[in-house]
């Protein structure tokens, strides 16, 4: 019996911002058994699809594209092997992104296919800068056009064939978005002029557009070249030509966002990076996820002693409450043991995983120092118990790295008996001296830290010499400044010789990000927003 193909999926991913990937997209990412993807795919999106196998086809310094007909050949066999195939496409699949051709060999090779379209860049870049393309009273046409000049065809491509223009072919009234048409731009803006278009007709070219990288040029017809070879524009960038470019000085919103412009190295663990990455990103910044720490669990799991034999859990994190339930689990115990067990949790984060298991907490302290901790056990305690505070209390802590915190010394101190939980083991990854080159060459205008053993980590990864380097202050690169969410990893910076520049009064994640946000408006970040890159 013949095997039935499987089905290919032309998905369009949006110009560069991972957020702009639609429902359908996600949705056929997370059911792909493969993905293929190009060179300007963000990362993140691969993420929707962690068991799939990716394979990339784009074009890198290091790494030729595939030929046409190759990722046609490679469509067809995939879809002999799985039964979903993404081929995941920058922009729109069927806007110069060489879709058509795609979904043509697979209609003659009878392998089934779905097209998803996404925001084809000449959208989503020129929105991202403030520009719409069409406006009432200015514009109600837009002609996208490729502009790129042809390798194997000397001065060739939409706009010029046989050595001599097709002017008839551009129109002389709209908007005119301009594919790949950097590498062109002097050849384009002289055909723009002689078809009819005045010189001083407002043109805008956007570089990497929705992405945090975004560079927005504004000039004419006579002067973009020029501004472009000035500021070092190169691809992928989009040129948008005529009156509603105007408009961007007054809608320009991407750009104006409170970071932009700025990198921030994120070192907490890719599974609790999320919440941090989503707020700086909201915020105009540019994120490096450079993880410190990597999570394991103990084997085999210890199993835990009956719960009702304590009066108190403290979590100290989101990991903590996870490896509790594990531990709860291997001992044949439920949430129903926890009856009568009073509940600490420190952060936010760490309620919110407690109250995802229907679980509500007694003591939530505003900051996570040592004693600040104990004494709101003590008074929740004295309020409850009539003043007998935490003495006598059997306390159990599930936890990293036992004999590292203060805490359980203090709350001995106080006459508690406390048994710490070692629930899971705190790492270095596996990749983190690859990462360190990354981070450095990146060039960081903050690193953030969540945890003291992400202090402790990343001194380890990068040691004296390179953190020192960072620290560095020159034409091209920027001097690092570290922001701690609270008390405990300032000591721990403090102690591996890192100068802390900023901690929030509450220590929580929004609050680090604002805490961000109001030192860099103080002007007291360095290099200017307006840098060259490195």
């Amino acid at each position: 019996m013949k095997k039935s193909l499987g089905k290919v999926y032309l998905v369009g991913a949006g110009p560069g911002d991972p957020g702009l990937l639609t429902l359908r997209g996600k949705e056929l990412l997370e059911r792909a058994q493969v993905v293929i993807y190009d060179a300007l795919i963000d990362a993140a999106l691969l993420r929707h699809a962690p068991s799939a196998e990716h394979i990339f086809v784009g074009k890198r310094p290091d790494r030729h594209r595939l030929p046409q007909e190759d990722i046609n050949r490679l469509m067809v066999e995939q879809a002999k092997l799985a039964a979903c195939v993404v081929r995941l496409k920058g922009g729109d699949p069927f806007v110069f992104g060489r879709g058509g051709e795609e979904a043509v060999a697979l209609s003659e090779a009878g392998v089934p296919f779905e097209v998803v379209p996404g925001v084809t860049a000449g959208l989503g870049a020129a929105a991202y800068a403030g520009i719409p393309i069409t406006q009432r009273g200015i514009t109600d046409r837009v002609t996208f056009i490729m502009g790129h000049r042809s390798k194997s065809a000397g001065r060739s491509g939409s706009l010029y064939g046989g050595g001599k223009p097709r002017l008839e072919e551009l129109p002389r009234k709209g908007t005119l978005v301009f594919y790949m048409g950097v590498d062109a731009i002097e050849e384009n803006m002289d055909a723009i002029h002689t078809s009819g278009r005045s010189l001083d007709t407002p043109v805008a070219v956007v570089e990497w557009g929705t992405l945090p990288r975004q560079r927005t040029i504004v000039g004419t017809v006579e002067t973009i070249a020029g501004q472009c070879a000035d500021a070092g524009i190169d691809a992928p960038a989009i040129i948008v030509v005529g009156e509603v470019v105007e408009l961007s000085k007054k809608l320009s919103w991407f750009e104006a966002r409170p970071l932009f412009g700025r990198r921030v190295a994120v070192t907490r663990t890719r599974e609790r990076a999320a919440e941090l990455v989503g707020l700086l990103q909201e915020r105009g910044a540019d994120v490096l996820e450079f993880p410190t720490v990597e999570i394991e669990r103990p084997e085999p799991q210890v199993p835990l002693a009956p719960l009702s034999d304590y009066d108190w859990v403290v979590l100290t994190s989101v990991n903590g409450v996870d490896a509790l339930f594990e531990g709860m689990a291997a001992s044949g115990q439920d949430a129903r043991d926890l009856h009568g067990v009073k509940l600490c949790a420190i952060s936010a984060k760490t309620v919110e995983a407690l109250s995802d298991r229907l679980l509500r907490v007694d003591v939530v302290p505003e900051r996570y120092e040592t004693e600040f901790v104990v004494q709101r056990l003590e008074e929740h305690d004295r309020a409850s118990n009539r003043g007998s505070g935490i003495s006598g209390k059997r306390i159990l802590m599930p936890r990293a790295d036992i004999g590292r915190s203060s805490l359980p010394k203090a709350l001995r101190e106080r006459g508690a008996e406390v048994d710490e939980l070692q629930a899971y083991r705190t790492v270095i990854p596996r990749d983190a001296e690859a990462q360190a080159g990354e981070l450095l060459r990146y060039a960081p205008h903050y690193v953030t830290f969540g945890s003291a053993v992400s202090v402790r980590n990343f001194r380890e990864i990068l040691g004296a010499d390179r953190i020192a380097q960072l620290s560095g202050m020159d034409a091209r690169s920027c001097h690092t400044r570290y922001a701690a969410i609270g008390p405990i990893a300032e000591v721990a910076a403090k102690e591996a010789g890192i100068s802390i520049d900023i901690i929030p009064e509450v220590h929580r994640v929004p609050e680090l990000v604002e805490a961000i946000v109001r030192f860099d408006a103080g002007g007291r970040a360095w290099p200017p927003k307006n840098e060259e890159r490195p």
